[in-house]
């Protein structure tokens, strides 16, 4: 499981080109460098690898261009990865959680947070165990034939239009 991620955040106009080079090398750079460590014994043994994407790799948000734009493409790598791996015996997936209750979350403002919740069909961020879960699940023999997928864990966000909630 490659499970790497730093974000930035700063609009467009200000991000550094250090600052996106960092978070390329921590949410990107550091999948492909872990599978290759991992390869050998992979195409040995065969296996699965899970990444951990995010649902800022599928859309856009404020003030995130780095970190979208890195957890875009750890989507589309872990697509290219499962083509160029599966006659191979491995398969690749990958997660895509939404806002999960972790210390990366700690120093986002209590409104922010709230906005955020108010989104999510179910009211709440994700729990750890719960994204873990789909990871197991992913990396064990009950996906066996499960490859080149993006799966978001998301408590609905994707589903909605964006109206907002009618009582």
């Amino acid at each position: 499981m490659n499970n790497a991620g730093i974000s930035r955040t700063a609009p467009l106009s200000e991000v550094t080109i250090a600052q996106w080079r960092e978070v390329m090398a921590a949410d990107v750079e550091s999948i492909v460098l872990v599978t290759q460590a991992a390869l050998p014994f992979l195409l040995e043994r065969g296996g699965s690898v899970v990444n951990v994407a995010s649902v800022a790799g599928l859309g856009g948000d404020y003030a995130m261009t780095a970190y979208n734009a890195a957890k875009g493409a750890v989507v589309n790598l872990t697509r290219s990865m499962a083509v160029e791996l599966a006659a191979q015996g491995v398969r690749v997936n990958a997660v895509a959680p939404s806002l999960t209750t972790t210390d990366a979350v700690a120093d986002i403002p209590a409104d922010d947070l709230a906005a955020f919740v108010s989104r999510i069909p179910m009211g709440r961020a994700a729990e750890p165990a719960e994204v873990a879960d789909v990871i197991a699940f992913l990396a064990g023999s009950d996906a066996r034939f499960v490859t080149g997928v993006v799966l978001p864990i998301d408590g609905g966000l994707r589903a909605s239009s964006g109206q907002p909630r009618h009582r």
